[in-house]
């Protein structure tokens, strides 16, 4: 004990700041953590062929050869795989086989055998085979010895000595953990519903966590299913629609009622047609004495039109619910089948259960319907709960179902019948207190988007219908109808896009359809004022500025009013049309690690504007200590990256995040008089919102329209209205003065409160926050408290402010576009590494890392490369390397374009390099005026270079 103290005391060290560091790392040396890797000595690992339907494990050949040679089987798991060996005189295995020079025991008792028996069966001599197939106790159909294809022999023996179906089967049963090895904590992880703690849920609710870990089948226990996704098979395919082998006695029967029904049907017709004859005879006023109409024709009534032989149309207003029924009905030759597992209780078929949205909550149920109540009665609405009836469940064997009654506890299942009510994931139980699990989340994020229409405009219906389809049953495809109504598909990437077109086609829709270029999403950006020019040459101070400034110069004359001002440091005032109002921002590029950190902390921060919110409202909410611990990490973090004079308490000034609160991108708080609420305020439950910002109690009404103005700002950016990335806005400067005069119909009026404004604005200081107003505003303020003066006209007009200043303040820093890349991985031969290289350099790409697979002549090449020139890129190094590079493209990350969209040459360098026209290829340029040409905006761009007059080679005569 004493011993284990001291080493305890050993493992703190003391931090540059005097504290205490507890070293978490000292004692992983001393842990076995040989279980977490793959080995074949630990059973967790196959050897296996797919074509010739072989595999096996290190026991399987364990047990056979214990029994052959009386060794014992746990000798043999641990020295099959190993530098071990059989020595033949002694009868004993050895260690140092590669030292000595002899053959492994892996070799010598498992791949000989194997090897051997590929080559007798290659070679087609019968007399060895039927030797292997008596010693191994095979029996080979006749069909497939006598085969001319020497694969269909060798196929049929590994598939019944060393099925690979019953080696997966047994590492699944060995290897992986049982149901009831499931963890309180992890429990309790599922369970949480959003930010609460799993203590502060209903007794109820936190009951069933005993139900889940006893894993219990009992007929009390409660039903808690968790769905993951939902896949779509053909209706043909189930198993209540197959035919199943028939009888001899069925197939008697059926051949008698078949015969029976051809004679009826036959009976039927010779009588129905003499009656149509006498008919026709009737009906003709001239007959001739041979029965036939004289100038006339027998005409029979279509069976498909109006009963007189007249077209029939069909109302407007039933025309597209006419659509809608045939998309419908072409939809039921899909099911959705919910793919899930059973976590307590016993699944049957026919059962009436409940369906649980995401945001369900059991706190709001458990309220609000009857204390013993199951889904079979009739119960209350409650928001996001439903109930259904599960109409058949299944075992998945692969691509086969087979129908079932009861799947118990622990089984994964195959649910029909929810397709209404599950969309992609969702939990069922049999009692409302059961909270809704956390959903998956999936590493491949959906970049390439298209918009779709029908070929036909009436067919709109079945695109809608075959669209949300795609969306169910495809969990990394995303549907979404944008402002100008078009149909937009998100998906992976190229392959991914087209296979999901095609299903869309052929199965879902089943109709023709006309996709758009696809559409990829940029993020616009700023950067630090640049160092050297374009050619290389490093930049004097003033000659930064005028590189920077000079576009925006050229028209700040006249683009810069009085309501617009931006100094030389880049910091933009506007202010507001009715001049009671005025803003100044500031832009500030945040550093590369502080973007990605709030990128991957997005959820993060939406908890933490859930949290905020709840307490701007008043509303307690119990929040789980991860939640918590999560908040805390992150803004640690945060303080770790924003270091330096430029970032003193900028993490405690922290506003906002856009766009959408949770963005990439900070708003600051940089105003000297005004302070807020922390927006860290849930791990400091002692700073209340009402303790802080009593002094400017007005402008606190406006809190939310300079937020709402930023959000607007970052969401679509000057550039070409993409969302920005890793932009901080400092708010250093906000005068609000909230008149509420009396209404005046007179000039005299009117130019007496523009006086009395100009008079406020000049005795404010330029860098506070000062709310002023009259004594006619400050009367009907207090009377008008209670309406919230925060929706009038300052208020709208103080948002239109706070974006327009955001924008102006980004144009007055360096811009970039960010572009999406891709991680490519390629596998190539030494012969055609130029070729690869080659397109890479072609498409922008850029090549990370390269090695060489170790034992083969394969290169395998890392590389990025733009979502924007990705497609085509595989069909095209397929093509130039003839099949012997194949790749793997995967979204990473965005990456700054290295090149000013805005540039035009300053210095005399320049004007030598590139002449006074610089029109060589410019990337982000080209990229910015593809956006911004799709979006119909203003592309500045010359359509006539060279502007001379015709001249003809010969004179017309």
């Amino acid at each position: 004990m004493e011993g284990q103290a001291k080493k305890n005391k050993d493992n703190w060290t003391e931090a540059p700041n005097g504290d205490q560091v507890y070293d978490w790392s000292a004692g992983l040396d001393e842990v076995d953590d040989s279980h977490l890797y793959f080995a074949p000595d630990q059973g967790n690992v196959v050897f296996a062929s797919a074509i010739d339907g072989w595999g096996l494990s290190i026991q399987h050949f364990a047990q056979i050869y214990s029994e052959k040679m009386g060794i014992n089987p746990q000798v043999l798991r641990k020295t099959l795989w190993g530098d071990f060996y059989l020595n033949a005189k002694v009868q004993k295995i050895m260690k140092g086989a590669q030292s000595k020079g002899k053959k492994p025991l892996f070799v010598q008792l498992v791949l000989d055998n194997i090897w051997n028996l590929y080559e007798v069966v290659t070679r087609r001599d019968k007399v060895k085979v039927e030797k292997v197939l008596t010693s191994l106790g095979i029996k080979v159909p006749a069909r497939d010895f006598r085969h001319s294809d020497p694969k269909v022999l060798l196929s049929a023996i590994c598939s019944q000595w060393l099925p690979i179906s019953n080696a997966v089967l047994s590492m699944v049963c060995n290897k992986l953990p049982s149901p009831l090895d499931i963890t309180a904590e992890k429990v309790e992880k599922l369970m949480s519903v959003g930010v609460r703690r799993f203590d502060t849920l209903p007794e109820r609710t936190q009951e069933l966590k005993n139900a889940i870990l006893k894993c219990s089948s009992d007929g009390d226990s409660p039903v808690i299913v968790f769905v993951s996704k939902m896949f779509a098979v053909e209706t043909k395919t189930l198993p209540q629609n197959t035919q199943r082998p028939l009888t001899r006695e069925e197939i008697a029967e059926r051949s008698e009622l078949a015969r029976q029904r051809h004679a009826e049907r036959m009976a039927a017709r010779q009588v129905g047609a003499l009656e149509q004859l006498n008919h026709s005879l009737d009906a003709c006023p001239d007959v001739h004495p041979g029965g036939l109409c004289k100038n006339k024709s027998i005409v029979l009534p279509s069976k498909l039109g109006h009963p007189h032989g007249k077209h029939t149309t069909l109302p407007k207003h039933e025309m597209g619910n006419q659509l809608l029924k045939d998309a419908k009905s072409d939809a039921q030759n899909e099911t959705f089948i919910a793919f899930g597992r059973v976590y307590s209780g016993v699944v049957k078929k026919g059962q009436r259960i409940f369906i649980l949205g995401p945001k369900y909550d059991p706190v709001q149920g458990l309220s609000m319907l009857p204390e013993p109540c199951n889904a079979s009665d009739s119960l209350p609405a409650v928001p996001y709960l439903s109930c259904s009836s599960i109409e058949n469940l299944y075992l998945l064997m692969g691509r086969e179902l087979k129908e079932l009654e009861e799947v118990p506890s622990g089984n994964v299942l195959g649910i029909k019948g929810l397709e209404e009510f599950i969309f992609k994931s969702g939990t069922i139980s049999s009692t409302p207190a059961c909270p809704p699990f956390t959903p998956l989340n999936y590493d491949v994020s959906p970049i390439v988007r298209v918009a779709i229409e029908p070929k036909h405009p009436g067919e709109m219906p079945k695109l809608v219908h075959g669209m949300r389809m795609l969306n169910q049953a495809d969990p990394c495809a995303e549907v979404l109808i944008q402002e100008t109504g078009e149909h937009v598909l998100i998906t992976a990437g190229e392959v991914h896009l087209q296979r999901c077109l095609d299903d869309l086609k052929d199965r879902f829709a089943k109709i023709k359809i006309s996709a758009s270029k696809p559409i990829i999403p940029f993020r616009e950006t700023v950067v630090r004022p640049p160092k050297v020019d374009m050619v290389n040459e490093e930049l004097g101070k003033q000659e930064k500025v005028a590189v920077i400034h000079q576009v925006k110069d050229d028209g700040s004359r006249i683009r810069y009013s009085e309501t617009l001002h931006v100094n030389s440091s880049g910091l933009v005032t506007i202010t507001t049309p009715n001049k009671r109002a005025s803003v100044s921002v500031r832009a500030i590029p945040l550093p590369h690690d502080v973007t990605l950190l709030l990128e991957e902390n997005s959820s993060v921060i939406q908890t933490l504007e859930q949290v905020n919110t709840s307490l701007r409202e008043g509303r307690n909410l119990d929040v789980s200590v991860r939640t918590l611990e999560a908040i805390a990490d992150f803004r640690f973090k945060l303080e770790q990256m924003l270091q330096g004079r430029k970032w003193r308490n900028a993490v405690h000034q922290i506003w906002a995040f856009g766009p959408r609160r949770c963005g990439p991108n900070i708003l600051l708080n940089k105003l000297e008089d005004y302070e807020r609420p922390s927006l860290w305020q849930c791990l400091c439950r002692e700073d209340k919102s009402g303790q802080n910002g009593v002094q400017t109690p007005i402008v606190r009404e406006f809190d939310n329209s300079i937020v709402s103005g930023f959000q607007l700002a970052t969401l679509s950016g000057p550039m070409c209205e993409e969302p920005l990335m890793g932009v901080c806005f400092s708010i250093e400067r906000c005068d609000v003065q909230s008149l509420n005069l009396p209404h005046q119909n007179n000039l005299e009026g009117s130019s007496k409160f523009q006086e009395d404004l100009e008079e406020c604005r000049v005795s404010k200081s330029s860098y506070a926050l000062d709310v002023t107003s009259s004594q006619h505003s400050q009367a009907k303020y207090q009377e008008e408290t209670s309406t919230g003066n925060c929706y009038g006209p300052v208020s709208g007009q103080l948002i239109a402010a706070v974006k327009e200043a955001c924008r102006h303040a980004f144009q007055a820093q360096p811009q970039r576009l960010m572009a999406a890349m891709y991680t490519c991985e390629i596998m190539a031969t030494a012969e055609v590494l130029g070729r690869v290289y080659a397109v890479l350099g072609k498409r922008e790409g850029r090549v990370v890392h390269e090695e060489m697979k170790e034992g083969t002549e394969i290169f395998i090449i890392k590389a990025i490369l733009p979502v924007a020139e990705s497609f085509g890129f595989a069909d095209e190094i397929r093509k130039r390397t003839s099949g012997l590079a194949g790749l793997q493209m995967v979204f990473s990350h965005w990456q700054v374009v290295s090149s000013d969209p805005y540039w035009v040459p300053t210095t005399e360098e320049e004007y030598l390099h590139y002449g006074e026209k610089a029109d060589t290829s410019n990337q982000a340029l080209k990229y910015m005026n593809a956006v911004r040409r799709r979006k119909g905006l203003y592309v500045e761009e010359k359509i006539v270079k060279h502007a001379e007059k015709q001249r003809t080679l010969s004179k017309n005569k």
